[in-house]
């Protein structure tokens, strides 16, 4: 283990972490404007106000299922970013959701106030994101789904992604979950959000401005 740690880097752990804990965060920020969360979370807020557990609890569950399928065919993308992932990001959401944001009572002000919200959350989602997928520690189970179908089929990844997105997208629907402007921006509009944040700050941060 210690070899493993001195071989990836303490900066580039340091990042990942950041990543995770940035991107619980920005969950968090889109849930409070009760206007959609990226299909993956928006199914789990979902499935938690159905179910007897939390939103962390069943994130969790539902990851072990998931990684279970990483683990059989995905093997090489398991790294240390996979469980931080894993068991982190959902209590940093939840944390952050109850005792932090709450007091703003975002939902109850208006349209305006809740759109400014998701723009926030788009900022914060994205370089969540881009520090986590830049310090290249290891795949989330959820992210994984689609990179295995496209590595393993002649679908490109775009494809597999939407697939995925989708089913979520639709689970959350059929359990009385919200999918709004926020669920479509996280869908579809975050790619050049992430592309800035890897150019500007994630590569700089993590010393890595060399990678092309």
């Amino acid at each position: 283990m210690r070899e493993y740690l001195k071989k990836i880097g303490i900066r580039r752990i340091i990042g990942m972490v950041a990543g995770n804990i940035i991107l619980g965060i920005g969950i968090a920020v889109f849930r409070i404007s009760m206007l959609g969360n990226d299909p993956y979370s928006a199914m789990m807020f979902a499935g938690a106000d159905l179910l007897p557990v939390s939103y962390p609890q069943l994130l969790l569950i539902v990851n072990a299922f998931i990684f279970i399928l990483e683990l059989i065919w995905g093997r090489h993308y398991v790294g240390l970013g996979t469980f931080v992932n894993w068991f982190l990001l959902g209590y940093v959401a939840d944390f952050f959701i109850g005792c932090v944001f709450a007091p703003l009572h975002v939902s109850d002000q208006g349209m305006a106030v809740r759109l400014l919200t998701v723009v926030v959350g788009v900022l914060v989602v994205s370089l969540g994101v881009s520090l986590y997928q830049s310090a290249d520690l290891g795949i989330s189970p959820y992210d994984s789904l689609s990179v295995i179908f496209s590595d393993r089929s002649p679908v490109p990844y775009f494809w597999c992604r939407l697939f995925t997105d989708v089913v979520c997208t639709v689970v959350c629907l059929l359990c009385g979950g919200i999918v709004n402007i926020g669920t479509a921006v996280c869908a579809f509009g975050l790619g050049p959000f992430i592309h800035f944040f890897n150019e500007r700050v994630s590569k700089k941060i993590l010393g890595m401005t060399d990678v092309k």
